[in-house]
């Protein structure tokens, strides 16, 4: 006679990442709050990806281990950003990033491939957030669009600082054909299999 199993069913989901979450369901050892404390879905439901714990924006979940490996190594979907930085970058800033700049990964130096940048037109439609870098500072701010299809350890953070151009807000507002659209902070949003 054959025993029932307990068939899994494949779940997927979009949530907005506020800032201040680290992008693991594990409990995080220095007590930082994790998407386990602030999300409740299905059991072994991981983020595909990660955004550091100041970033925000869209984050795709499942339980899938297929499609996850299959998202991050081998479909290299685009990843949009929308990413303030302290200064206005001129058109050659632009043109450098856009080339590929020299970052550091891991104690060695790794130079970015080419990528998108657009400088945005303010107001950018996001929900209002002083970035904590911006509090105290008396200096001009610029939005920028950054699409990469690469996703290094905290890439833009390092890409913008770079040229002299920290970021003090980064919103992943794409991920594939996936956009974050009218979503809130904390929202979260159970969808079809997207790819």
């Amino acid at each position: 006679m054959k025993e029932n199993v307990a068939v899994t069913e494949k779940c997927y989901y979009v949530f907005y990442k506020p800032p201040g979450i680290l992008s693991q369901m594990s409990t995080d050892q220095r007590k930082k709050k994790t998407l386990r404390e602030v999300l409740d879905v299905a059991e072994g439901v991981q983020a595909i990806g990660r955004l550091d714990e100041d970033s925000e924006g869209l984050l795709l979940l499942t339980n899938d281990k297929v499609f996850n490996h299959d998202t991050l190594q081998v479909k290299k979907l685009e990843k949009e950003y929308w990413v303030q930085v302290v200064g206005v970058p001129t058109t050659d800033d632009i043109d450098q990033w856009q080339q590929g700049v020299s970052i550091q990964q891991r104690g060695e130096t790794y130079l970015t491939k080419p990528c998108v940048v657009k400088l945005l037109q303010e107001p950018v439609a996001v929900v209002t957030r002083v970035p904590h870098l911006l509090k105290h500072q008396q200096k001009s701010s610029a939005w920028l669009s950054i699409t990469l299809l690469e996703g290094k350890n905290r890439q833009v953070r390092k890409m913008t600082a770079a040229l002299g151009f920290p970021t003090v807000r980064l919103i992943r507002v794409r991920f594939g054909k996936i956009l974050l659209g009218n979503m809130v902070p904390g929202e979260l949003r159970q969808i079809e299999k997207p790819w």
